[in-house]
């Protein structure tokens, strides 16, 4: 029985713009709000969840965002 393939739901490059978000709130320079004029993030999924905001942003394969 042949298995299907699965499509990739993330672009490769979404996925390293998650991994840069991550490694900026590491180093406590990730910032949340309009132009990072907001507090520091401390938590590991608002840091995700700001990494797939720019993606979309930037035109990159993300999902749309649940409502």
């Amino acid at each position: 029985m042949a298995r299907r393939t699965r499509r990739r739901r993330y672009s490769p490059s979404a996925s390293r713009d998650v991994a840069s978000a991550l490694r900026r709130r590491k180093r406590g320079t990730l910032r949340s709000g309009k132009s990072g004029k907001g507090g520091r993030v401390m938590s590991r999924k608002q840091a995700i969840a700001i990494a797939l905001s720019e993606a979309r942003k930037k035109g990159k394969k993300v999902p749309r965002k649940r409502s």
